[in-house]
C-alpha cells in the first residue's frame, strides 16, 4: 500500500475512522452503528468510502462476523494512534463542567471495588454531575486495561500487578485481609487460632472460579492446608452463605468491614501472614490531559 497523496487524505474524515476501528473492534456493522449512533446504512456507506481510498476489500463477510484483511489488520495501529491524538489535543483544549456535563462514565471494576467504592462515588457523581450515567463493566486485571486501551471504558479500579505503559496509576489504598464468620463459629473473636482455622470448612471468592486462593498458597508455605466446600465469584453471595452455613470467609478488609453486619457475622485477624496489596485507579495515557478524566479521578479519591 502506498502513501496516501493530499487528495486521498481530503476523502477521509473522522467518522470514518471510527467506523474502521469500531469493525476492527467488534466485527459486526451492528454493533458500531449502535456505538456511533449511526443508522447501518451509514456504515455500509463508510465502509464503501473507506474500500475506495485504501484500494482494499479492508473487511470481509463471514458466518461469524466482519473478517479484517491483512492491510486492515496493518492499518488498525497507525489509525488508532492518530485518533487516540486527537483525542489527546480536544482533551487538553476543553474545560469540564460536571454541573452541566452529559453522558456515560464507565468504569471497569470487580465486585471487591464495586462493592467498596461505587456506592459512594456514585453518590457523589448523581449530587455534583447529575447529568452523566454511571456503567460498571465487571472486568478486572489485563481485561480492564484492554477496556481502557479499546476505548470502552474511562477508568479502571482494581488491584494490577504490574502498570501497563498505556496507562497512568494512582493507588487509593493498600488492602489487608479480615475473616469473617457467625459468632458461634468465630467465637475468639476478633482472634482465632491457627488450627481452628485449618480445622474449619471455608468458602472462597474467585472471580475466574477455581478452589484455591492466595490464603491456600500460604497455608502450604507453612505445611498446612483448609478445605474450600464452595467458591463464588462475588463478596456478598459469599458472605450471605457464609451465615447460612457456618463456615469462614477470608476476604478484603474493607469489604468485611462495610458488609459482615449487614449479614450478623463478625471477624477476626487472619492467623497466618497475607500479603496487603494495592488498590488503584488507571486511566489511558491519552486522556492524561482531559479535564473530565482528571475530575472523575479526583471524585474517587475523594470516595
Amino acid at each position: 500500500m502506498s502513501d496516501l497523496s493530499n487528495s486521498e487524505l481530503r476523502r477521509l474524515d473522522l467518522t470514518l475512522l471510527l467506523v474502521f476501528l469500531g469493525l476492527i473492534r467488534h466485527r459486526k456493522a451492528v454493533s458500531v452503528a449502535l456505538e456511533l449512533g449511526l443508522t447501518q446504512s451509514a456504515i455500509s456507506q463508510a465502509l464503501r468510502r473507506l474500500r475506495d481510498v485504501f484500494g482494499d476489500d479492508l473487511f470481509l463477510r463471514r458466518p461469524h462476523g466482519m473478517e479484517p484483511t491483512a492491510t486492515a489488520r496493518a492499518l488498525e495501529a497507525p489509525i488508532a494512534d492518530a485518533v487516540n491524538a486527537l483525542r489527546g489535543a480536544l482533551g487538553a483544549s476543553r474545560s469540564f463542567d460536571p454541573a452541566i456535563a452529559s453522558g456515560i462514565v464507565r468504569v471497569a471494576a470487580l465486585h471487591a471495588e464495586q462493592a467498596v467504592l461505587i456506592p459512594t462515588f456514585f453518590a457523589r457523581l448523581r449530587l455534583l454531575a447529575p447529568g452523566l450515567t454511571l456503567s460498571i463493566l465487571p472486568t478486572g486485571r489485563s481485561d480492564a486495561v484492554q477496556a481502557l486501551k479499546d476505548d470502552r471504558a474511562d477508568l479502571a479500579l482494581g488491584f494490577f500487578r504490574e502498570l501497563p505503559d498505556i496507562c497512568s496509576r494512582h493507588v487509593l489504598y493498600t488492602e489487608t485481609y479480615l475473616v469473617a464468620g457467625r459468632p458461634d463459629v468465630l467465637t475468639e473473636a476478633p482472634d482465632i487460632s491457627l488450627d481452628a482455622y485449618c480445622a474449619t470448612d471455608h468458602l472462597l471468592t474467585a472471580p475466574g472460579g477455581g478452589s484455591r486462593g492466595v490464603v491456600d498458597d500460604q497455608l502450604a508455605k507453612i505445611g498446612r492446608k483448609r478445605r474450600v466446600l464452595l467458591s463464588f465469584p462475588a463478596f456478598l453471595p459469599a458472605l450471605a452463605a457464609t451465615a447460612e452455613s457456618g463456615t469462614l470467609l477470608t476476604l478484603p478488609s474493607r469489604v468485611a468491614g462495610q458488609f459482615a453486619k449487614k449479614f450478623d457475622l463478625v471477624t477476626a485477624l487472619p492467623p497466618l501472614e497475607l500479603p496487603s496489596f494495592p488498590v488503584s485507579v488507571l486511566w489511558h495515557r491519552r486522556n492524561e490531559t482531559d479535564p473530565k478524566t482528571q475530575w472523575l479521578k479526583t471524585l474517587l479519591l475523594a470516595a
